[in-house]
């Protein structure tokens, strides 16, 4: 007996992220994708579609928010206007997706219609 192939499927890769500090979590998130997302600085290449598996540390709090999610934005090394190189991810519909936008909305109560400018807009 033979035994089966097994179709090669890459292992989603793992990015942490800790930001510690309000303006740098309202420079990171991006509200206006479905489910929320963050924009992580990394020199990895990532294509659209790749599928992460996030941890993100919010400030004081010790707890590393485990989260999936799907790189949908690229900002390359060298872009214009001096941006930071990233991807900038989309949280999952799962449940730890949504409470990670929640508690991420919660503490930018009162910024979220703010004019500054963030990493990706």
């Amino acid at each position: 007996m033979s035994e089966p192939s097994r179709s090669h499927v890459a292992r989603p890769s793992v990015l942490s992220l800790n930001i510690n500090s309000k303006s740098a979590l309202y420079a990171a998130y991006m509200p206006f994708l479905a489910n929320g997302g963050i924009f992580v600085p990394t020199p990895k290449k990532h294509s659209l579609g790749d599928e992460v598996f996030m941890l993100l540390q919010l400030m004081d709090d010790p707890t590393k928010h485990p989260v999936a999610a799907k790189v949908v934005w690229i900002t390359p090394d060298g872009a214009q206007g001096a941006k930071t190189q990233g991807v900038g991810l989309q949280f999952s519909a799962d449940e730890s997706g949504k409470a990670l936008r929640n508690r991420i909305e919660t503490i930018l109560a009162g910024l979220m219609s703010s004019s500054r400018p963030t990493h990706t807009l």
